[in-house]
């Protein structure tokens, strides 16, 4: 059930009875007609721009249009009112009766703003994707919350959706891994660890070492670093997987995929790529030209082996292998795209942190070169997170030794609320965490916003049963504050669809804020009229009639609070 796609399906047919008429020429195309809600409320509940699109195709003066079509809509029933605005965009009043079977019709359905756009297209999130080197940190928390709840969106709107992590085990980071491990290992047997300068310090690497002491003893004590780093990388890297997993369980992210970028290297999957490539004509020897400004002392032309990414849209082509035959960062990346597109997905998703910011273009070139432009890959980057306790940036973790951990934020404020937060900018908007505000109990906290409504028509819910009340009956609407949260219940479905086709998941919080808004404030207009309080005292059934609007609300906020990955609140305490 979609009102606004209803609405629209009325609009389209009355423009074709109006081609059948004579009134608009044939062959017009209706895909950028639009019903939606009016920038301001009081010009009606919603808006048509079908006479502005089709003026010009049809030839026609777009209020001559809207005028025409405002007579045929206004013999639908559903339709109370059609206004031509403007040059000539078309306000349309529903009928009370509509609102009233839109409550009625969610109570009915608890999948309701549920959509099979997706149609079952195969999608790949990949998100997180953090070195194996040590714990979540604050920012890796926005892109994960970010990643999942697209996840979610996309699932929630018909898509079939993979979560993945890509563990860049493959590069000199985690020899420093290993190194540090082994400085732990040597302070488990009871020697003062070099943490020497580039090494990594914190402290969550003090119980690998000693599990591995445990495991070992001195076996690797003053050997030399050729006898133990292989193993030792491996051994470090699980070690570090496992601890990041524990990080995502807490935040309630669980990766259907770990896929490990060591398993690209002596298989022929980096080759196989770069074959694919070099069929198509986009794989080639040259030298590049010197980086734009100043000119760097050590800048030496030199021919490598080059990507012609340009003819994907790039700004330059990219060195994929290096003079002396290694491979550059580039090249396995392209191969990781490459197996997710012949593994079959239709949509490939990257969630980045913004320093990746230089890494667009080139990726998406890649993919477009690899599927032949059939495999659309989208790379949303999540600017930084800042900090504030008490007031001041809030900086330090001593167990991480330089950086804010996932832990450090679930542990203050719980998963919930982290998540919430994370969502409550654009991610590609820096976003402030302050510690003291989200946990404020008022309107300037969303998190408690929304939670509030919900606790309070759960309460409503709980409070009907206990004077004989279980289930609501037919709804009941006579205000205008009734009115208002019904409409905004009737954006739902819509906003679902926008945001999973924009990739936006943010506007779920948004929306739920909102929804929230209106809910309370019908709660409190019935402070003021007892008319319009959900509880009717000593009318059973027209406590039924009133319960259903809050009931209806509870279904559309316990759905967007799910896609969000946050436990509506059953009560507040």
């Amino acid at each position: 059930m979609n009102l606004f796609q209803d609405i629209r399906i009325l609009v389209t047919n009355q423009l074709e009875a109006m081609v059948e008429a004579g009134q608009l020429p044939s062959g017009l195309a209706m895909t950028n007609v639009t019903v939606e809600p009016p920038r301001d409320a009081a010009h009606g509940d919603m808006a048509t721009n079908a006479a502005m699109v089709l003026a010009k195709p049809a030839g026609l003066k777009p209020r001559d249009i809207a005028q025409a079509l405002a007579g045929r809509l206004q013999e639908d029933p559903r339709i109370s009112r059609a206004e031509v605005a403007g040059p000539g965009f078309l306000n349309l009043t529903l009928a009370p009766d509509v609102w009233t079977a839109l409550v009625a019709g969610i109570l009915a359905d608890e999948g309701y703003g549920r959509s099979k756009m997706g149609q079952g297209q195969k999608v790949n999130v990949e998100f997180v994707s953090a070195n194996p080197t040590g714990p979540l940190h604050v920012g890796h928390t926005r892109g994960a919350v970010f990643g999942d709840t697209l996840a979610a969106l996309l699932e929630y709107s018909g898509h079939d959706v993979t979560r993945e992590y890509y563990i860049n085990d493959g590069g000199a980071q985690v020899d420093v891994l290993a190194r540090s491990v082994y400085e732990r290992y040597r302070e488990a047997l009871g020697f003062v660890p070099e943490i020497a300068e580039g090494l990594y310090p914190g402290d969550y690497l003090v119980p690998i070492g000693q599990a591995l002491a445990d495991e070992i003893g001195n076996k690797w004590l003053d050997q030399p670093e050729a006898v133990w780093l292989a193993e030792l990388r491996a051994y470090s890297t699980d070690a570090m997987m496992v601890l990041i997993r524990e990080d995502l369980a807490a935040i309630g992210i669980k990766m259907d995929l770990f896929f490990s970028e060591k398993s690209l290297y002596g298989t022929g999957l980096i080759e196989s790529a770069i074959e694919d490539l070099r069929a198509k004509d986009l794989i080639y020897k040259g030298t590049l030209e010197p980086p734009k400004g100043k000119m760097p002392d050590d800048w030496e032309p030199r021919e490598q082996t080059l990507f012609r990414s340009t003819a994907h849209g790039d700004d330059v082509d990219r060195p994929i292998q290096k003079s002396d035959g290694g491979w550059t960062y580039f090249a396995p990346d392209i191969a990781y795209h490459f197996d997710k597109i012949n593994r079959g997905f239709d949509q490939l998703i990257d969630v980045l942190g913004a320093d990746h910011s230089g890494y667009v273009k080139r990726m998406k070139a890649a993919v477009s070169a690899l599927s032949a432009g059939t495999v659309p890959l989208d790379i949303k980057l999540t600017q930084l997170v800042r900090l504030f306790k008490n007031g001041q940036p809030f900086k330090m973790s001593k167990r991480a030794g330089n950086f804010v951990t996932l832990r450090d934020v679930v542990d203050q404020v719980g998963a919930d609320v982290a998540r919430f937060v994370m969502l409550t900018r654009k991610n590609d908007a820096p976003l402030d965490f302050d510690f003291d505000k989200v946990l404020e109990q008022s309107r300037e906290n969303p998190v408690f916003y929304v939670q509030y409504a919900h606790a309070r028509l759960r309460s409503v819910q709980r409070k009907a049963a206990e004077v004989g009340v279980d289930a609501p009956s037919a709804p009941l609407l006579t205000d205008a504050a009734e009115f208002a949260l019904a409409k905004k219940l009737a954006e739902w479905p819509r906003l679902v669809e926008i945001a999973a086709r924009l990739h936006e998941p943010h506007r779920v919080a948004f929306y739920l804020y909102e929804l929230a808004s209106d809910f309370h404030a019908l709660w409190h207009a019935g402070n003021e009229n007892a008319q319009l309080r959900f509880l009717q005292e000593g009318d059973a059934k027209a406590t039924a009639a009133k319960i259903a609007l809050p009931s209806a609300a509870g279904v559309v906020l316990s759905a967007g609070l799910g896609i969000l990955g946050v436990t509506p609140a059953e009560e507040m305490r």
